[in-house]
């Protein structure tokens, strides 16, 4: 039968040079999207050799939370493994299952945060949701994607489920993607609005019912509005 492996004793170098870089990333150190210093820097700033540097941070390109880019340096992919992991998963995955996890995750959420959520909390949502009508009517379509990914979020959060907000945080940007770059027709977007105030009604009178069924609503309509897209595309 064969031997489990004697663990070893101490982590080599390049380990703890892979453990400390990943607290870094995760704290915030190096924000998603930046590129980190170049490595002479690194090496002078860390006391390490070229040889350790670079296995460390081949270490965590094949984690997936930094990005080699060929002539252009290494940049930051994204803060955590799972992080990593679950959005590419989520990314690779068929709009329509991205559709049905988002419908999943934000009923719930909206239906916890019915009975759990603070008056700060609930005023935070109303702010929100003045942003995006205000957006919207100055048809910053842009600004008003970036508001209604804020408020989903905002939602979440007041579920009090930590979890369940560090789920939804990693697979943000997939689930919100679809929203991007799909032009609203005026009623189309009179809906959205309208499911919106409805959502934060029902938060507010702490219906849990209501609340799930509003979120359950705003995620059918963009399902349609996705369906729909392709086809006004075609007609152009």
């Amino acid at each position: 039968m064969k031997r489990i492996s004697t663990p070893r004793r101490a982590a080599s170098l390049s380990a703890q040079l892979v453990d400390s870089l990943r607290s870094h990333i995760e704290s915030g150190g190096w924000p998603v999207g930046t590129r980190i210093p170049p490595e002479q820097a690194l090496i002078e700033e860390l006391g390490v050799g070229r040889s350790t540097l670079r296995e460390a941070l081949g270490a965590l390109v094949h984690l997936g939370l930094l990005e080699a880019r060929k002539g252009d340096g290494t940049y930051v992919r994204s803060a955590s493994e799972l992080q990593s992991v679950m959005v590419r998963r989520a990314s690779a995955a068929q709009r329509d299952n991205v559709l049905e996890l988002r419908t999943v995750l934000e009923e719930y959420a909206s239906g916890t945060a019915a009975l759990r959520r603070s008056e700060e909390q609930l005023a935070q949502l109303k702010e929100l949701l003045a942003d995006a009508d205000a957006a919207c009517a100055g048809e910053d379509m842009a600004a008003a994607g970036s508001v209604d990914a804020l408020f989903h979020r905002a939602v979440v959060r007041a579920s009090g489920n930590d979890l369940l907000v560090e789920v939804y945080d990693y697979l943000g940007t997939a689930l919100t993607s679809s929203l991007g770059g799909l032009p609203w027709e005026a009623t189309g977007a009179e809906d959205h609005a309208e499911l919106h105030r409805r959502l934060v009604d029902a938060i507010e009178a702490r219906d849990e019912s209501g609340a799930r069924a509003a979120a359950g609503a705003i995620v059918q309509l963009t399902r349609r509005h996705e369906a729909a897209a392709p086809r006004m595309g075609d007609d152009r």
